[in-house]
């Protein structure tokens, strides 16, 4: 069983949606440090989805420390510790200027980027570049 809910969308690429799931269950504390996570099979099976796109959501996921496989357990959330918010802007601060950058060789106004943000943040879009 999923341990999060989730509804697959047409038109967004699944890892995308599934990376974007997790992260919401464990923010909004549907999901907890040391649940139980399906194997990449279960995930395959249950949401009907290929079972490389499944195994390239659980890598990314152990990747970054969000997931752990317990030899004689199986997948668990892990909940690391997130650096407080100056560390967290920091790492976005190359990001950020880069998108300022192209904005204004663009001639966007800081008021039409905050506007493209906005959208984008409630859409939920994380970058489809993965």
């Amino acid at each position: 069983m999923i341990p999060f809910i989730i509804t697959l969308r047409p038109g967004k690429p699944v890892f995308d949606q599934l990376v974007q799931a997790f992260h919401h269950a464990l923010v909004s504390g549907q999901l907890r440090d040391g649940d139980s996570f399906p194997s990449v099979r279960a995930l395959s099976r249950e949401l009907k989805i290929s079972p490389t796109t499944a195994h390239k959501v659980v890598a990314h996921l152990k990747d970054r420390g969000f997931l752990v496989s317990l030899p004689g357990v199986g997948m668990q959330v892990s909940a690391p510790q997130l650096p407080d918010l100056e560390a967290r802007l920091v790492l976005l601060e190359g990001s950020a200027r880069r998108v300022i950058r192209e904005a204004r060789d663009l001639s966007v106004s800081k008021a039409e980027l905050a506007q493209l943000l906005d959208r984008l943040w409630s859409e939920g879009s994380p970058d489809n570049d993965q």
